[in-house]
């Protein structure tokens, strides 16, 4: 079964313009069978799936829950929590990228690195995180190998990253707009059901193939060097974000975590 494993709808990104029912469409059109939704820090992307259109249309095709993070320091991070987990800590941005490592696999999830060559501040071999100690990697579960809005270079980096690190490589379209739909594909068991099951999958190394075709029109692309600008701009914003979040998220950790720890 081909699916795409990073996918952005119009109702949990705010920078995203693909209503979830088109995106769906335009997968199927193309011969997918599934899609992860991995909006930024947040999964009412998924809830929207689940309380508008689970069981009522679209009922072959296979949506799964996933987030993509934006860590403190150590770039963007796509998850996959199993179905029955629900940790509100996700959906507040700004974890170290050690501590969200932690989280993911307490909860019994897998995680790996989004378009880990891409650009400074979003991308894990671009922080000072990874050359403070590339071997974070070895926590990963996966790397996205290829990712249809990223450079050439920026996937090859990541394949040597997964082939150095015996990682099991994803693919996926990073689609914002509806003619990035479908670029990307990672193939799974037809049985795969659940986020469990992916799960499984991913830490079985059952990932039979993934691949794609480039995108060539994204913003940054047509922005050339100026793109720096919105990078830097991007920076103060997770930190400032990052900061003032920090109480809040300090008191899920403890909730989710350590007053567990207790009761046992």
């Amino acid at each position: 079964m081909k699916i795409d494993m990073h996918c952005h709808v119009k109702e949990g990104s705010i920078d995203s313009k693909i209503p979830l029912e088109l995106y769906i469409s335009l997968l199927k059109e193309q011969g997918f069978g599934g899609m992860l939704i991995t909006d930024h820090d947040t999964y009412n992307g998924y809830r929207y799936w689940r309380d508008h259109i689970k069981g009522k249309l679209h009922t072959d095709f296979k949506v799964f829950k996933g987030i993509e993070y934006d860590t403190s320091g150590g770039g963007h991070v796509i998850a996959i929590l199993p179905e029955n987990v629900k940790l509100r800590l996700m959906e507040i941005r700004g974890l170290p990228l050690n501590i969200l490592i932690s989280a993911v696999h307490a909860a019994g999830g897998v995680l790996g690195p989004a378009h880990p060559g891409g650009d400074k501040y979003l991308a894990l071999t671009r922080t000072r995180v990874y050359r403070k100690d590339p071997r974070i990697v070895k926590r990963f579960d996966f790397v996205e190998v290829f990712n249809a809005c990223e450079s050439e270079e920026s996937n090859e980096l990541a394949a040597k990253l997964a082939a150095k690190y015996q990682k099991p490589g994803l693919g996926g379209s990073d689609a914002h707009k509806p003619d990035c739909v479908g670029l990307a594909f990672t193939e799974i068991p037809d049985s795969v059901a659940t986020e469990s099951e992916l799960i499984a999958c991913i830490q079985n190394q059952k990932i039979s193939d993934c691949g794609g075709t480039r995108y060539e029109h994204t913003a940054k692309g047509k922005m050339g060097r100026l793109r720096t600008v919105p990078l830097i701009l991007f920076f103060f914003y997770n930190k400032t974000l990052t900061l003032a979040r920090m109480r809040k998220r300090n008191r899920k950790l403890k909730a989710e975590y350590v007053d567990k720890e207790a009761e046992l």
